[in-house]
């Protein structure tokens, strides 16, 4: 009794020390007064007290005495640190410092501060930003058949193509001194998803002027003549953008493309003027093989000196017009199948004056500043936006389609198989809404979390990976068969593209979300990195020293809130809400202080080598990744009045999310390279086993039953998608079918139990005819039976082509 009372004073204390984030000295105080206790309690003799304090006082003197600390700690681990550690490039050291840190800090440091997330506003509409949606967003929308511009055209018409440009899609971010539109990025993400629940092709086509880009480039970094002669002609559709960096030879390693750019004097409007003589090779260029103005990336060499003593510029970003002497736009690619206009291009001795260089001569060099900058927002909105689009398009037919397909007298949505699926698509679809706004809200706040939208870009892709998948395989045969009536098949046919640009996925995941976030978001890493850089060594050690103490308190701190929540199934954690969802956030806060622990001992047992950890990474990226977006689903939570008809959503994601963090720590665990620190570790992060389970099938089937019933949750799922309401329409007959489908259900329901239902091979139409001649049904019921089973037998039907039919592409 005399230890459990002494083990629980500890931990009272330890877990106070911890919430008040104390310095190094009072764990220390905490420690011996710990030791104090023991003989107090009668739980140690004279000798074991005096061997326990000679052992902290050895450790304790040399770490609190200045002199003896930087002479035993400070200064090993100072030089140390300095040889293992791989020197940062240029490169790397502009991708680490693109953008700020945000929520992601919070959960990335152990002791998330809830207020800073709660307190953030939920993003809105302006009145002239909702009627471009309920307007020309909704009119375009209306003018697309994906069918016709895949499968026939190759292309978008050629109206679209001019109503695209006339109401100024292509200049949403464009501010309005410019004549763009200057929306929000919200409303920036609110239209590419709903064209994206439309066609791929359209919402590519608008969302690649929108993101990295000419347009972005020049508001951030452009001279004023840039602005004033560019911006209004991208704005208006009179100049088509495209961005040239990818080339054969550098791809998600964009940073050593090899097209080159030499400093010379050339021709430029009758005079000799300096610039680049450029050539370069690039492909998968969106728009591309239209564009006008030709955003270009090439790596700026004066062998010369024509600009002072440095041969090596730097990567250097430039517009240069199509038509210039030298630039060749090479043909088309198809990717999957989809007709975004997509190709190669290349330049041979072109030359491009200082002029077209974006920032003009004095931003020579900076290029890949710029490009990481500016990808640190615009990866954060297209493809989530995109990935909402189609996983709200899968939530909207699978529930509809699940509903009125029957199959042994029975919606097919009722049987547990395909349950199981359509909850991951209501659940997925919900999570990665969430997250998406969640993001959105802090882009509009001024914010540019770079890590952030890296975990947004490769999660919600991803997620639509897994929604789309799902919703096929509930389709079936009315899924796999393309043609003009099939909703999902393009669809799924371009899932990949979104996975791999702006970031291939698997290096998004193992490279930069936990590479960049453990230099980032940790609170003393890189002011570290900076003080083993400084040039004076004396002054960089006293830096190093003070940090140093600092991070051994935090790490100190993290290793009790992880050890004391976990033991107490993180009940002893904080909630800033109380009811249903509180638990949430305590475990939320548990997995923070675990996450913050692992990441500092990971750093300090493999330093440099981590980088090239890779599983390891992307398993500590899957433990971040999975806390925000459980964060972003509670904040949805919140934002929208705690409404009880989402529960279902809600747990179901967060149980999802919290059970993925569960399993990528323990993976961490099980597969750390020293295997001294992984059971260190277990027992720290894991005392007690693991405790979470994926969401309970009653969950699911809640979930399920939302997607199927049309209704204000239904409805709050799939918000913001193209939804016509013309039976004639793809996806309007679809919820056509399903209303009267529900309509005739109590009609359906009073014949089965009376013993009538209908059975082959007597057909449907003659089967209705005898129940109104027998008087079983009245004119009226007779009438919404036959429409609602010739509504279903027309949604359940699939195209079909002539036998020998050539393929239209």
């Amino acid at each position: 009794m005399q230890w459990l009372t002494l083990v629980v004073l500890v931990l009272v204390l330890a877990l106070l020390l911890a919430r008040i984030r104390a310095p190094l000295m009072n764990w220390s105080v905490g420690i011996g007064f710990t030791l104090l206790l023991l003989p107090v309690f009668g739980l140690t003799g004279s000798g074991l007290t005096i061997f326990l304090w000679a052992i902290f006082l050895i450790c304790m003197i040399p770490l609190h005495v200045n002199e003896l600390r930087l002479k035993w700690l400070t200064g090993p681990l100072f030089n140390h640190m300095k040889r293992a550690l791989p020197p940062m490039s240029g490169t790397e050291r502009s991708a680490m410092e693109a953008g700020n840190v945000w929520w992601d800090a919070e959960l990335f440091q152990g002791d998330p501060d809830w207020k800073k997330l709660l307190n953030t506003p939920a993003p809105s509409l302006t009145d002239e930003e909702e009627a471009f949606l309920n307007g020309p967003v909704e009119e375009l929308c209306s003018m697309l058949d994906d069918w016709d511009i895949t499968h026939k055209r190759n292309d978008l018409s050629p109206e679209t193509w001019t109503f695209i440009k006339s109401n100024r899609f292509f200049g949403m971010i464009i501010p309005k001194e410019y004549d763009g539109l200057g929306f929000s990025a919200y409303a920036h993400s609110q239209v590419i998803q709903k064209i994206a629940s439309r066609s791929v092709t359209a919402a590519v086509t608008v969302m690649v002027p929108n993101s990295l880009g000419p347009a972005e480039l020049l508001m951030s970094y452009g001279t004023k003549e840039q602005k004033d002669h560019l911006l209004p002609k991208l704005a208006g559709g009179e100049e088509v953008p495209c961005f040239a960096l990818t080339g054969p030879e550098a791809g998600s390693d964009a940073g050593a493309i090899p097209d080159r750019g030499i400093v010379c004097k050339g021709e430029y409007q009758g005079k000799k003027v300096l610039g680049f003589l450029v050539n370069w090779e690039k492909r998968y260029i969106t728009l591309g093989p239209v564009a006008t103005t030709l955003g270009l990336a090439f790596h700026a060499y004066d062998p010369d000196h024509l600009l002072g003593e440095k041969d090596d510029l730097g990567i250097t970003c430039a517009l240069v017009p199509t038509d210039t002497k030298g630039v060749e736009i090479g043909r088309r690619h198809n990717p999957l199948n989809s007709a975004f206009l997509n190709g190669p291009n290349s330049g041979k001795d072109v030359f491009v004056p200082f002029e077209w260089i974006i920032g003009g001569e004095e931003q020579i060099g900076n290029g890949w500043r710029m490009l990481v900058e500016r990808l640190a927002v615009g990866r954060g909105i297209s493809l989530p936006s995109m990935s909402c689009g189609g996983g709200k398009l899968a939530s909207l037919t699978t529930g509809a389609y699940a509903r009125v397909r029957k199959q042994f007298h029975l919606p097919i949505g009722k049987f547990e198989g395909v349950e199981e699926a359509m909850a991951r698509i209501g659940g997925l679809t919900y999570m990665m809404d969430s997250a998406r706004t969640l993001t959105l809200s802090a882009l509009d706040q001024g914010e540019r979390p770079s890590v952030v939208t890296a975990i947004v870009k490769y999660y919600l892709t991803e997620g639509m990976r897994q929604v789309i998948n799902d919703a096929m395989d509930v389709h079936g045969g009315r899924g796999i068969c393309l043609g003009p009536s099939n909703y999902l098949g393009g669809v799924y046919q371009t899932i990949p593209v979104g996975i791999t640009v702006e970031g291939a996925n698997i290096l998004t995941r193992t490279l930069i979300i936990f590479g960049q976030g453990a230099m980032r978001c940790h609170p003393f890493v890189m002011d570290e990195m900076n003080a083993l850089d400084a040039d004076d060594e004396e002054e960089g050690m006293e830096r190093f020293d003070a940090l140093l103490m600092k991070h051994l308190a935090y790490v100190t701190a993290n290793m009790a809130r992880s050890f004391i929540y976990a033991l107490s199934f993180g009940w002893l954690a904080p909630s800033p809400v109380s009811g249903p969802v509180a638990g949430y956030y305590r475990q939320l806060c548990r997995f923070s202080a675990s996450f913050a622990a692992m990441a500092d001992l990971s750093l300090l047992v493999l330093g440099g080598a981590l980088k090239r950890k890779e599983k390891l990474s992307g398993r500590f990226a899957d433990a971040l990744g999975n806390m925000y977006l459980c964060s972003a689903v509670l904040k949805r939570f919140e934002d929208s009045g705690h409404p009880e008809a989402e529960l279902p959503l809600v747990h179901w994601a967060c149980q999802n999310a919290l059970f993925n963090v569960q399993e990528a720590l323990y993976g961490i665990v099980r597969h750390f390279p020293v295997a001294m620190i992984g059971w260190a570790l277990r027992a720290l992060i894991f005392p007690l086993g693991r405790q979470l389970h994926l969401p309970s099938d009653h969950i699911g089937h809640q979930v399920a039953r939302i997607m199927m019933q049309p209704g204000a949750t239904r409805e709050a799922l799939v918000d913001g998608i193209y939804q016509p309401d013309d039976p004639k329409d793809i996806v309007g007959r679809l919820e056509h079918a399903l209303m009267l489908t529900i309509q005739a259900d109590e009609v359906e329901k009073r014949l089965r139990e009376a013993g009538h239902q209908h059975t082959p091979p007597e057909s449907h139409e003659a089967w209705i005819s005898g129940l109104k001649s027998d008087d079983m049904i009245s004119k009226d019921e007779a009438a919404l039976l036959s429409e609602a089973h010739s509504a279903v037998h027309e949604v359940i039907m699939v195209d079909d082509f002539p036998a020998g039919r050539k393929r239209s592409r």
